[in-house]
């Protein structure tokens, strides 16, 4: 059965009343066009006050919807003739993470995203989308060949995390996370970013260094995810509504910041529910932006992409009066 949100039900219902109310009067051969009409007028209104009012811990659980689409779908919606390429040339191929060789509009572009699965014996074989360090080792690799052969480099990004297990870090996950930053910060080719979902912590930067970062209208995008924030803050993750209203996270609240360059609306109750309809506004806003960066001469490319993020963030220095203190 699809997962409907709480917040969701009313329209649910409604929509199942007006699905049943035409399938009867398809068959009964009646005029019932106003009644469903009004029915249909009352929907949209409905849809409407529920998701243009989502609360940030909402907003999380779309980006979590186990029917939106994945990495391998906004691939095979945006781009063409993918051929995947697999290994790290160290340890092995990580399924978590995919990339290759594609298409967009007839331009030979490079694709990377985290990779979650649809059902628990895909999860388990891509190890619910946490990457270990062979993946973003991949990752790098296919950008590094993207720079050789001079192509521009689309990350898709969803994961909630790299992968913290014992094993990950012994073969130096931290490490080659910060290689990947420093890496991609100094690649001479344009790089767009695309949070499609969620984007968490350091696992999302290690492929999220670009000259345009994009997000989805229901992606959420912090240092660390709700739930891990309320149980290092207040030791009960329950509290992760609050940690999500806290953490600014939505995609408002990073356009208003700075921290991203545009927002990619989603067709109306979100991607889960039209997948074609999420693909082509990708496909629009890839379009526009990637056609500006490429403008840009390869010399002030760089640079352009580390001043971006030296701009992030603000701090103001505030000098305190000394406190005599009498022992």
């Amino acid at each position: 059965m699809p997962t409907v949100f709480d917040w969701e039900k009313p329209l649910v219902e409604l929509e199942a009343k007006i699905q049943e109310l035409r399938s009867f009067v398809y068959e009964q051969g009646l005029d019932f066009k106003d009644e469903l009409n009004e029915l249909e007028r009352k929907a949209d209104k409905l849809r409407k006050e529920i998701y243009e009012r989502l609360t940030p811990w909402q907003q999380v659980r779309m980006a979590r919807h186990p029917e939106r689409p994945t990495t391998a779908d906004y691939i095979k919606l945006v781009f063409d003739d993918f051929v995947e390429l697999h290994g790290d040339r160290k340890y092995g191929d990580d399924q978590a993470i995919i990339g290759g060789i594609a298409a967009f509009e007839g331009e030979p572009v490079t694709v990377i995203g985290p990779q979650k699965g649809r059902d628990t014996k895909e999860n388990i074989s891509r190890n619910f989308g946490l990457p270990h360090p062979e993946g973003y080792r991949k990752a790098l690799r296919l950008m590094k060949q993207a720079e050789k052969f001079k192509r521009p480099i689309i990350t898709l990004i969803d994961v909630v995390g790299a992968y913290p297990g014992i094993g990950a870090e012994q073969r130096g996950q931290g490490l080659v996370i910060a290689e990947c930053i420093e890496q991609m910060s100094f690649l001479e080719v344009p790089i767009i970013c695309i949070i499609t979902g969620e984007g968490g912590s350091g696992g999302a930067l290690a492929i999220g260094v670009g000259d345009r970062i994009l997000m989805l209208e229901h992606a959420w995008y912090s240092v660390i995810s709700p739930e891990m924030c309320a149980t290092i803050l207040w030791k009960d993750p329950n509290r992760a509504p609050e940690a999500a209203e806290l953490l600014k996270l939505t995609s408002t609240d990073l356009l208003k910041f700075g921290i991203i360059d545009d927002v990619i609306t989603e067709p109306l109750g979100g991607a889960h529910r039209d997948h074609e309809g999420t693909g082509r506004q990708i496909k629009a806003f890839l379009r526009r932006y990637l056609s500006e960066v490429k403008k840009i001469p390869t010399d002030q490319l760089v640079e352009q992409r580390l001043e971006r993020f030296r701009k992030i963030g603000h701090f103001q220095a505030v000098q305190l009066e000394e406190s005599r203190v009498k022992l």
